[in-house]
């Protein structure tokens, strides 16, 4: 090599070292982290859409922010829980990230421009959020694209403002949400298998409330149709007193009709959120005529002949789609030894109900799963299987940990909350499908909450064969009065199917619930014949499950109680009246 030849071969050298010193790090082993400061105040309301926007972002195709709050400790605790020894998050370095202005510059390109919400037409924060999942926008109000739009050099995707005047509906929500409907779901824009039921800005930014804003990372990841509409057409919801009557419920149907259309038949929709309940039922404030509990199943009602099923409370469901993106390896819960049916015993069985949706998942089931008399008692854990597809390292820090007397089985009312009776006969091979996926996916072989107007039919027992041939239990509530009826206990096609008993669901006090159960259990004796009480008992501790069975047992001394798994519960049914 000659001496020209050797200071080019250094100048390469030097180069190359140069240039690689300028190129960003790797970060694929970073975790950024922002902390909200939970103030109560529309400033803070209004960071955290714009911070949820830059999550959905940056974790569509990566883990790379995680969001932690001042004020709420769970993002912490599973931030924590989930990067202890041998957990997914373990080797992910922490980065905190302390501004808006840092995390702009974080994100970078990725951003691809702002879009503007119209604070005259709340609905527009749900338009606005819809379209930056689609554009990898970021949604700003008038007041923070004021301070921070010339700083972060970002262009204008779209400005709300003054576009949604009332001229189509008579209503500016609803015209807000018929533009969407045409320009996101008519068109093929956004994933069908998703809506998000999102509580917009007319109520929540004013307090500064947060809980439907954290999780907006979720549809700007997935690409999902945001909306906030009533679904009763018998009166005017609280934040639209003036439109024309029945206005919201036809929207919704145009929104469901296009996402219907979308799918094809190839697949079933879930509704993340919850209904405005201040919104849409008399909460203090809003003389309605519906109490929260019928708004709950009107939804549902509504929904169901869409092939659409519910994820009902999702409020402050932080880091979806963080979450969303660990690699879970096979469920196994196993199933325990049968046991044979003992002559003139009381059997029962306590479903720890109401984990069905994300909120009580991630939020609550923590309270009660850490509670030291777990284990002691068999019990069945409702949660539903469908959620393997938003929190599946939660899903699996609760496989990991149960006890042998914890049983884990699917909750309202499959693998989603829907009316099984409401889905299209012609729907009902799809139905099959997409539970059979879920309940495989996480080992379950029992649907003891479902949720419906009437008696299962016989199309609908059929369908609940092919992946709960282990047992089935439901609760009729017929608020529109057709007649809806409770089944008679009996076994269909290899399957139990039984009344779940709903009267001891909230509890109180150990003395109270006794009572309720008490009052379910005939003081006649039937002799030798054993008998079977299925009982819900909602968001509670195990603790207090066993302090109450305590209760029952002085109440009702005659009785020979046993309390059995789920899957004995059912065999032994079956094996004494099948």
């Amino acid at each position: 090599m000659n001496f020209n030849q050797l200071m080019c071969a250094l100048f390469m050298l030097c180069y190359g070292m140069l240039v690689a010193s300028c190129e960003p790090a790797d970060s694929s082993n970073k975790l950024y982290t922002y902390t909200l400061s939970g103030d109560t105040t529309a400033d803070a309301y209004d960071e955290a859409v714009t911070v949820a926007c830059i999550q959905g972002i940056l974790n569509r195709d990566a883990t790379q922010l995680y969001l932690l709050s001042e004020t709420y400790d769970r993002p912490a605790y599973w931030l924590d829980t989930l990067s202890a020894s041998g957990k997914w998050l373990e080797k992910k370095e922490r980065t905190p990230v302390a501004t808006l202005d840092e995390l702009v510059s974080l994100a970078g390109k990725q951003i691809k421009g702002a879009i503007i919400w119209d604070p005259e037409v709340p609905a527009s924060l749900n338009v606005a959020t819809t379209l930056a999942g689609l554009e990898d926008g970021i949604v700003m109000s008038p007041k923070q694209a004021d301070l921070y739009l010339a700083n972060w050099k970002l262009p204008i995707i779209k400005d709300f403002r003054g576009m949604f005047t009332g001229n189509e509906t008579g209503s500016k929500k609803n015209d807000a949400y018929r533009w969407a409907i045409r320009e996101f779901l008519e068109t093929g824009r956004c994933d069908p298998h998703w809506l998000c039921l999102y509580e917009d800005a007319y109520m929540t930014r004013k307090k500064g409330d947060v809980s439907y804003v954290v999780t907006r990372d979720w549809p700007v990841r997935n690409k999902s149709f945001v909306y906030d509409l009533s679904p009763w057409g018998d009166e005017t919801p609280l934040d639209d007193p003036d439109q024309r009557l029945g206005t919201d419920l036809e929207t919704y149907q145009l929104m469901l009709e296009a996402v219907q259309k979308l799918t094809k038949g190839e697949q079933m929709t879930e509704v993340a959120g919850f209904f405005s309940f201040p919104k849409y039922s008399n909460i203090p404030g809003y003389e309605s005529k519906h109490d929260p509990v019928p708004t709950e199943w009107e939804t549902v009602y509504l929904i169901s002949p869409y092939n659409c099923y519910q994820n009902t409370v999702a409020h402050l469901c932080f880091n979806q789609s963080l979450h969303a993106q660990a690699p879970v390896g096979e469920l196994k819960q196993g199933r325990p030894e049968q046991k044979e049916p003992e002559a003139g015993k009381t059997y029962l069985c306590i479903l720890m109900a109401d984990y069905d949706s994300a909120t009580p998942l991630y939020d609550f089931l923590p309270k009660h799963w850490n509670d030291p008399a777990r284990g002691e008692i068999p019990l069945a854990w409702g949660i539903n299987p469908n959620l393997i597809e938003t929190y599946p390292d939660v899903i699996q820090h609760f496989y990991n940990t149960k006890s042998a007397n914890d049983f884990f089985t699917a909750d309202a009312s499959a693998a989603g909350y829907m009316n099984p009776n409401r889905i299209d006969s012609a729907s009902l091979p799809l139905f099959i499908e997409h539970n059979k996926r879920f309940y495989n996916r996480l080992d379950m072989s029992l649907s003891p909450m479902v949720l419906d107007w009437d008696e299962p039919t016989d199309a609908v027992k059929d369908a609940f064969t092919q992946f709960s041939g282990d047992g089935f239990a439901t609760i009729v509530i017929d608020f529109h009065d057709t007649g809806g009826k409770v089944p008679e206990p009996h076994v269909w096609e290899g399957m139990p199917v039984m009344e779940l008993i709903n009267s001891a669901c909230n509890f109180s006090t150990p003395q109270q619930t006794a009572k309720e159960m008490s009052m379910e259990i005939p003081a006649t004796s039937k002799g030798s014949e054993s008998t079977f009480y299925f009982f819900r008992i909602v968001w509670t501790s195990p603790s207090q499950v066993i302090a109450a069975l305590n209760e029952l047992r002085k109440l009702r001394p005659e009785l020979d109680i046993e309390v059995v798994d789920p899957y004995n519960f059912f065999h032994l049914y079956k094996s004494t009246k099948g």
